[in-house]
C-alpha cells in the first residue's frame, strides 16, 4: 500500500528519472507481460478507432498527416509517438495538445499499481518488469481511454510484431516503408524486417502499404491472415506536378492537392489510409489538413540560417539529401552531424557526402552515442565533443549567406532545440 502511496504523490519531475532507470535488461521479445498489464489496466481495446502505424522511415510523419487531415475534418484525435525531442509530454497528443503533467502522473501511477501485484494470501508483492517503451505505452494507452477521442493513431517503436503497441486490438493498419534499421532486433533483409513490420495486419481489418516495392514476406503474411492489403502503384497512385499533386484510387480522385510541408510520399499514404476508413472526410477537410501537417524535427527550419532533420538511416538520408535544394541558399551549405553507434553511419552519411559544403562531427553521449571520431572514419571534418559545440563552431564559421542543416538523430536534433532554447532565455 505504501508503494502505491508514493506513486500517487511523485510529480512529473519525479517520475521521468524512475521511467530511465527501466534498462535494457528487461527487455524481453514477445507481448506476454504487456498482454496482462493492458488486460489488468482495461486497455487491451480502446473506445476509439484505432488506427497502428509500422515502418521504417514516415512513420511520425503519416501520423502528423492523418492528425492534420482528421482533425481539419472536425474529428478529436489522439496521437502516440516516439520518440520525444525536448519534452517527455511530447509523445501524446489529444486534439494537438499535450496532457497535463499531473494526468501524466495519474496514468504512471495506474501502471506501476497494476505492475505491483499483491498476493491476497501472504501480502506479498510481485512486480511486472517493464522497459521504458513500455511504461510509456501503457501509460499513453491509459491517458486515450480516459479521453476517448474518436481516433488514436498508435506509432510503432521497434518493428510492429513485437512491439508494445502492438497489444491494443487495432481498426486499421499502416505500414509506410520497409528497409534495414534495426537489424539485432528485426533480422539483417528486406523480408525478415516485412514480416516484423506485418505483424501489426489484423484479419479483416483494411491495411495500407505505402512501400513502392514491398517484400514477399509482407504480402504473404497479408495473405496468410486474410488482411485486406492495399500498396501504392497497385491499388493506388500518386504523382507531383509543380506546386501541387494529385491521387488516384480506394475510391478517390483528388488534384491539385497542397504539397505539404511533409513528404509528399507519406501523404499519399495518409490519404490511401483516410480512404479505407468510416470517415468521409470532405475535399477541402484534406486540403486543409495537408497545407497545416507539421512535425518537429522533419525538415524544420528553425531560424534564417539552421534548419534540422531527424535523418537517421540511410533511406531518410537520401531523402533528405534530395530536399536540400529548397534550403540552400546562395552561400555554404554546412553540416552539423551526431549519430548512434548502431546504426549504418557509413551509409547514411555517404547520400550527403558531395552536398554538404563543410561538415561538423558530433559526439553524442549515452551508451549508444556514436563518437566524433567514429563518425569521420567515413566522413571528414571537424570533429566535437557534443552537437552544442559543433553547432557553436558551424554558426561562429557560417558566413550571412551560408545555411546550416543539422541532422543524424533524434538526439541530434533535441541537443540542437535545446541549444536554441538555452539562447533564447539567456
Amino acid at each position: 500500500m505504501s508503494r502505491i502511496i508514493d506513486a500517487q504523490s511523485r510529480d512529473l519531475a519525479a517520475w521521468l528519472p524512475i521511467l530511465e532507470g527501466l534498462n535494457m535488461a528487461h527487455i524481453e521479445l514477445g507481448l506476454t507481460r504487456m498482454t496482462v498489464l493492458a488486460e489488468r489496466l482495461g486497455l487491451l481495446s480502446l473506445p476509439s478507432y484505432v488506427i497502428t502505424v509500422g515502418g521504417t522511415n514516415g512513420k511520425g510523419t503519416t501520423c502528423a498527416l492523418l492528425e492534420s487531415m482528421l482533425r481539419a475534418g472536425g474529428l478529436s484525435v489522439g496521437v502516440y509517438s516516439s520518440p520525444h525531442l525536448v519534452d517527455y509530454r511530447e509523445r501524446v497528443r489529444i486534439n494537438g495538445v499535450s496532457p497535463a503533467a499531473a494526468d501524466f502522473c495519474a496514468a504512471f501511477a495506474a501502471v506501476e499499481a497494476a505492475r505491483f501485484e499483491t498476493n491476497s494470501a501472504d501480502g506479498q508483492g510481485s512486480e511486472t518488469a517493464l522497459t521504458y517503451f513500455e511504461f510509456t505505452t501503457l501509460a499513453a494507452l491509459w491517458l486515450f481511454r480516459a479521453a476517448a477521442p474518436e481516433v488514436v493513431l498508435l506509432e510503432v517503436g521497434l518493428g510492429g510484431r513485437l512491439d508494445a503497441t502492438n497489444v491494443v486490438a487495432s481498426d486499421q493498419t499502416v505500414v509506410t516503408s520497409i528497409s534495414l534499421d534495426h537489424t539485432d532486433w528485426l533480422g539483417d533483409t528486406r523480408d525478415s524486417v516485412g514480416f516484423e513490420k506485418a505483424g501489426i495486419f489484423r484479419s479483416a481489418k483494411p491495411a495500407v502499404c505505402g512501400d513502392a516495392n514491398p517484400p514477399a514476406s509482407l504480402l504473404a503474411h497479408a495473405a496468410n491472415i486474410k488482411t485486406p492489403l492495399y500498396c501504392t502503384g497497385r491499388d493506388y497512385v500518386w504523382s507531383v506536378a509543380g506546386d501541387s499533386w494529385s491521387f488516384q484510387g480506394l475510391g478517390l480522385a483528388l488534384d491539385g492537392l497542397p504539397t505539404p510541408a511533409l513528404p509528399v510520399m507519406n501523404a499519399a499514404t495518409a490519404v490511401a489510409a483516410l480512404a479505407l476508413s468510416p470517415f468521409m472526410l470532405s475535399e477541402q477537410a484534406i486540403h486543409t489538413g495537408l497545407r497545416q501537417a507539421q512535425l518537429t524535427g522533419r525538415l524544420q527550419q528553425l531560424s534564417s540560417k539552421l534548419w534540422v532533420d531527424v535523418a537517421h538511416n540511410p533511406e531518410s538520408a537520401e531523402y533528405l539529401a534530395s530536399q536540400l535544394h529548397r534550403i540552400r541558399g546562395n552561400g555554404r551549405l554546412l553540416g552539423v552531424v551526431g549519430m548512434l553507434k548502431d546504426k549504418d553511419i557509413e551509409h547514411s552519411l555517404a547520400p550527403l557526402a558531395g552536398q554538404l559544403d563543410a561538415w561538423y562531427l558530433a559526439s553524442l553521449g549515452g551508451p549508444r552515442g556514436a563518437s566524433a571520431s567514429e563518425l569521420a572514419r567515413w566522413q571528414s571534418g571537424a570533429c566535437f565533443d557534443s552537437v552544442a559545440e559543433a553547432l557553436a563552431a558551424a554558426e561562429a564559421d557560417a558566413d550571412e549567406q551560408d545555411v546550416i542543416i543539422a541532422f543524424g538523430s533524434f538526439f541530434t536534433v533535441a541537443d540542437v532545440l535545446a541549444s536554441q532554447i538555452a539562447q533564447a532565455t539567456s
